[in-house]
């Protein structure tokens, strides 16, 4: 595995933050809308420029996501910044659209048992909400993305087919998606399975251009990133402190952690144009938020490098 990119164009990795949305969709509580813009700008003062901010689902499916348009309204945007808003139907990309999003993202799950229990409909019927608000994104000229949930593997059938994946890729790109984020929804994604679904792609579609979103709920959440800077993947959703994990799947934790993915690709000699320590005080402050420990790492250890006095920590006596 090469861990220095081959140039300078290429040591550029995209880091999409999708806390606010994949993170916050699952909290019982409600988190209020100034704190979920807050978090948002301070991302924002600490260099992320891409985000999954908000959905716009029924407020009754996912309550915790009621005030998506209230949440957009109160970001500071600053050139440069793509906030993207997750759009399930005709209905939400309208909402989107009115919310000014700089992109929608649509969702389908490659198996059909997590599509219905999702989305509450077949992959089908999935796919023909896509192109009606495939249809309302164009007329408004915003750019789409197109999620594959349980890409890499399904709590409820098991392997996923390459086929499904591939029927999801082709419609997504047929409605104008160039953007694929591939989901690991339950944390099922291993090495080999990553390399053989990006290579499907790539083979088929060469002009997709590629994120992956990764879970840790099996403790491999950044070796697969490795893998996929590797593949020549350039783009990778995380979240701040950890947070998140499909409502709709049983057992799926928390995605990767924003600040370890970005300490990770820094020590790599990757760039990203965020400050990670600004960023890992985002996360501290989440953490607050949340009233909890969060799974992020770095934000407790620190750099590789932080050096302590040895009158600071205990000593062996005897």
């Amino acid at each position: 595995m090469s861990y220095l990119p081959a140039s300078d164009s290429d040591r550029l990795v995209l880091v999409t933050e999708v806390g606010t949305r994949d993170g916050f969709q699952s909290e019982p509580e409600f988190i209020p809308t100034e704190t979920k813009a807050q978090v948002i700008n301070a991302l924002i003062g600490a260099g992320v420029r891409s985000f999954e901010a908000t959905s716009f689902v029924s407020p009754r499916a996912v309550p915790q996501l009621a005030d998506a348009a209230q949440v957009m309204a109160l970001i500071e945007r600053r050139p440069g910044v793509r906030l993207t808003g997750l759009v399930p139907n005709a209905r939400g990309a309208e909402r989107a659209a009115a919310a000014k999003v700089d992109m929608m993202a649509s969702f389908v799950s490659a198996s059909e048992t997590h599509c219905r229990a999702n989305l509450n409909k077949s992959l089908d019927a999935a796919l023909a909400d896509f192109s009606e608000l495939a249809a309302i994104a164009r007329r408004f000229g915003i750019p789409l993305r197109g999620a594959v949930a349980t890409a890499f593997g399904c709590p409820f059938e098991g392997e996923v087919s390459i086929d499904n994946v591939l029927k999801l890729v082709g419609a997504y790109l047929e409605g104008g998606a160039r953007h694929i984020s591939l989901g690991d929804t339950t944390g099922m994604a291993t090495p080999p399975v990553v390399t053989r679904t990006v290579e499907a792609i790539r083979s088929r579609f060469p002009e997709a251009i590629i994120a992956l979103h990764f879970h840790n709920t099996r403790g491999i959440g950044l070796a697969n990133v490795m893998n996929g800077l590797d593949l020549g993947v350039r783009e990778f959703e995380s979240s701040i402190g950890g947070l998140g994990g499909c409502p709709f799947a049983p057992g799926a934790t928390g995605n990767i952690c924003t600040e370890d993915l970005v300490y990770l690709l820094h020590e790599c000699g990757y760039q990203t144009g965020i400050d990670l320590d600004a960023l890992a005080d985002v996360a501290r402050q989440v953490q607050t938020v949340m009233g909890r420990a969060l799974p992020g790492q770095f934000m407790r250890a620190g750099p590789r490098l932080k050096l302590s006095s040895l009158e600071s920590v205990r000593r062996a006596v005897g």
